[in-house]
């Protein structure tokens, strides 16, 4: 998601009547907000813990079926979050997945070690790409779809699609808060996967080390590029930046 569409919840949180049936006796903490009105909560209790996405009717840029889908295609590749329930009634739909090993790279544990914290998502997302078998995704993140959706004036000012360097799976929001990362300071898998789908590798390098500077601030994307081993790209770079903000 862009960089200003979700961040960890100031204020009160009503906690929606599904999400409370859901939790039964587990402590509910927030843990996201979305500025389009999704949250996502942590349910604590004897189970362990899981993660609730709760989004409210009449959102469907939030669809936590997309999602669900997504999450249990990688699966069976790549450390995802296991989805445990999918569901909807009339004031919103959720899903409810797994709690993976880890914590966020945005983690305020992470921001005081910003190097592991981006080697990290560079080899994470590079063994992303390297795991998720191409010729057999469903789905599509690609830059034609993209810019189809755009309006006249987006499309023009996104311009021309570079050719492909490389198709992969792409994770279609490498933002640094959706790489885990172990108390080793290695990658320990991804989340926030609803728009995983195929596209050139540059759709995910280009806004993975944009967003370095939102969370640790400048200087940071050649030790990024370097951990995924690739050089910086400045054209697609460019293109893909664009077309992020343009969508």
């Amino acid at each position: 998601m862009a960089r200003d569409l979700a961040a960890p919840p100031r204020g009160p949180v009503v906690v929606p009547e599904a999400v409370a049936a859901l939790a039964g006796a587990d402590a509910v903490t927030p843990v996201w907000r979305n500025t389009l009105g999704g949250l996502t909560f942590r349910l604590s209790g004897d189970r362990g813990d899981r993660y609730v996405k709760w989004v409210p009717a009449g959102t469907p840029e939030l669809d936590p079926g997309a999602e669900a889908d997504r999450l249990a295609w990688a699966g069976r590749y790549a450390r995802v979050p296991r989805v445990l329930d999918r569901g909807a009634d009339a004031a919103g739909s959720w899903l409810v997945t797994a709690a993976l090993p880890g914590r966020s790279a945005v983690d305020p544990s992470w921001p005081a070690h910003p190097e592991t914290a981006v080697r990290a998502i560079g080899t994470g997302l590079r063994a992303l790409h390297d795991a998720l078998p191409v010729a057999d995704c469903p789905f599509s993140w690609s830059a034609a779809d993209r810019i189809a959706r755009l309006s006249p004036a987006g499309r023009a000012d996104v311009g021309g699609e570079p050719p492909v360097d490389r198709l992969v799976v792409c994770h279609g929001d490498a933002c640094a808060p959706n790489t885990l990362v172990a108390d080793d300071g290695t990658s320990a898998g991804h989340v926030d996967l609803g728009s995983l789908g195929a596209a050139d590798r540059w759709a995910d390098l280009a806004v993975a080390s944009m967003s370095l500077g939102w969370n640790y601030g400048d200087g940071y994307e050649p030790l990024f590029f370097a951990a995924y081993g690739i050089a910086p790209d400045a054209e697609r770079i460019d293109f893909y930046r664009r077309l992020w903000d343009a969508a």
